[in-house]
C-alpha cells in the first residue's frame, strides 16, 4: 500500500473553489493580449465536439473566458497559422481535443501505446494505410473524401478504408489535422505540419506522464488523483507513478474525502478579482467531469443530447450559467434567425435572474442576435422578472 505524504496546506471548500476558478480563467482579469492562444495554453486542452447550437464547443471555451472574441480569430488560432508555426494540434486527450503545439512531444507515450496494440473499432484493409500516406505525400493536404471517401454507407460509424487508415495514421502521429472545412478534417503529413524541433518521440513514458500530470494540476489549480487522471485521460496508476516528481504539492480540502494536490503557484497568491458571468459549454473543462463539478459547486449536470427527448430534464444542450463563482442555473439555447431562443431555463432562485439575463444578453450579442426569446422557465414566477431584464437590454 502506497503511503501518501502529509498535506502541506489545508484549504477550505471556498478557497479550493476560487483556486479552481482562477486556474480555469474565470476569476481575475482575463489575459486579452494573449487571446485565444493564451486560453489554449492556460487550459492545456480544449475539447472538440460536433454539436453546434449556440456555437461549437471549441468556440464557447474562449468566449466564456474572454467575452465576445471574434469567431474567425478562434478558428485561425486553432488551425490556420499561415506562414507562422502552428499553434495547436488535434489529438486524444480528455477526449478529442485541441492541444498546444508545444505539447506534441509529451503525447509520445500515447502514440506509442496506439501503435503497440490492435485496434478494434474498424477493420483496416490491406494496403490502405500505405496508400493514404503516399497520397498525402504526393498531393498535399486532403480530406477523407479526397482520399477516397469518408464513409461506405450513410451510417456515421461505417467508415471507408481510407477514413480508417487516415485516422489510424493520425493516432500514430504520422498524420495531423491542419484545418477544418465544414467541420471535416483536412489531413497532412506530420513531417510537413509540425515544427522539426517538436516532431519527435524521444521522451520516455515517465517524462511524458510527469509533464501531463503537472499540466493538469496547473490547469485545475487543485484536484484529487481522479481529477488529475481525468484531465488527459490517464490511468490512476500512471498518476501514482509520477505524482511525487510532478511538482504538485499535497493538500487537504474541506469536505473532500480523497487526498488532493495543488499547483504551488496557485497556493502562493490568494485568488482575487472579478468573477465572470457566462454560459458554459457542457464540454468546458471547468465542468466536464461530473464528480468534480458536484464536489466543487454542489451542482449536478448531465449532457442530455444523447438522452431520449421525453426523458430530458434540462434540455438537449443545457449550458450551466456561471456567476459570482457559482453555478446558478441552466439555459438550453437555440437560434432562429437573429433571435437567441432560450428553450428552457432553470434558475437557482430569484437571485439568479440578473446573472442569467446578463449571460443571455452577452451571448446574443456574440452570435449576432438582436433579441432573446424565453420559451420555458422552470419556476414560472421568475419568468416575468427575467423577461423584464431582457426587455430593458433590447429596448
Amino acid at each position: 500500500m502506497t503511503t501518501l505524504p502529509r498535506p502541506s496546506t489545508d484549504l477550505s471548500a471556498a478557497e479550493a473553489r476560487r483556486i479552481a476558478l482562477r486556474a480555469q480563467g474565470f476569476l481575475g482579469a482575463p489575459d486579452r493580449r494573449s487571446g485565444v492562444r493564451g486560453v489554449l495554453r492556460h487550459l492545456g486542452a480544449v475539447q472538440l465536439d460536433t454539436i453546434s447550437v449556440l456555437a461549437r464547443s471549441h468556440e464557447l471555451i474562449p468566449y466564456a473566458r474572454l467575452g465576445a472574441v471574434g469567431r474567425a480569430a478562434v478558428e485561425d488560432t486553432y488551425w490556420k497559422s499561415g506562414a507562422e508555426p502552428p499553434r495547436a494540434f488535434e489529438y486524444w486527450s480528455h477526449a478529442a481535443c485541441l492541444l498546444p503545439i508545444e505539447e506534441w512531444p509529451h503525447f509520445a507515450f500515447r502514440r506509442r501505446a496506439y501503435r503497440a496494440r490492435p485496434h478494434w473499432n474498424h477493420e483496416l484493409p490491406d494496403g490502405a494505410y500505405d496508400q493514404v500516406v503516399k497520397q498525402l505525400r504526393a498531393q498535399g493536404p486532403l480530406t477523407a473524401t479526397d482520399l477516397g471517401g469518408a464513409k461506405r454507407t450513410s451510417e456515421w460509424w461505417d467508415w471507408s478504408g481510407a477514413k480508417v487508415a487516415v485516422e489510424r495514421a493520425l493516432m500514430y502521429g504520422e498524420v495531423v489535422c491542419v484545418e477544418r472545412r465544414g467541420w471535416k478534417r483536412v489531413y497532412d503529413l506530420a513531417e510537413r505540419a509540425i515544427p522539426k524541433s517538436l516532431l519527435h518521440d524521444e521522451l520516455d513514458d515517465a517524462e511524458c506522464l510527469r509533464r501531463l500530470v503537472r499540466l493538469a494540476g496547473r490547469s485545475l489549480g487543485v484536484g484529487t488523483r481522479a481529477d488529475l487522471a481525468d484531465y488527459h485521460r490517464l490511468k490512476g496508476e500512471q498518476v501514482d507513478a509520477v505524482i511525487a516528481d510532478s511538482g504538485l504539492v499535497p493538500v487537504a480540502v474541506e469536505g473532500w474525502s480523497k487526498p488532493a494536490w495543488a499547483d504551488p503557484e496557485a497556493l502562493a497568491t490568494p485568488p482575487r478579482g472579478r468573477h465572470r458571468t457566462t454560459l458554459l459549454s457542457p464540454f468546458d473543462s471547468l465542468v466536464w467531469e461530473r464528480a468534480r463539478t458536484e464536489r466543487i459547486f454542489g451542482f449536478t449536470h448531465r449532457l442530455e443530447a444523447y438522452v431520449p427527448k421525453p426523458k430530458r430534464v434540462h434540455g438537449y444542450f443545457a449550458m450551466p450559467v456561471l456567476a459570482g463563482g457559482r453555478l446558478v442555473g441552466r439555459v438550453d439555447p437555440a437560434r432562429e434567425g437573429r433571435t437567441l431562443v432560450a428553450k428552457q431555463i432553470t434558475l437557482d432562485g430569484p437571485q439568479a435572474v440578473p446573472a442569467v439575463a446578463q449571460a443571455l444578453i452577452e451571448a446574443a450579442g456574440w452570435v449576432d442576435c438582436t433579441d432573446v426569446r424565453v420559451e420555458r422557465v422552470d419556476a414560472p414566477e421568475l419568468r416575468e422578472p427575467l423577461t423584464a431584464e431582457l426587455s430593458r437590454a433590447f429596448a
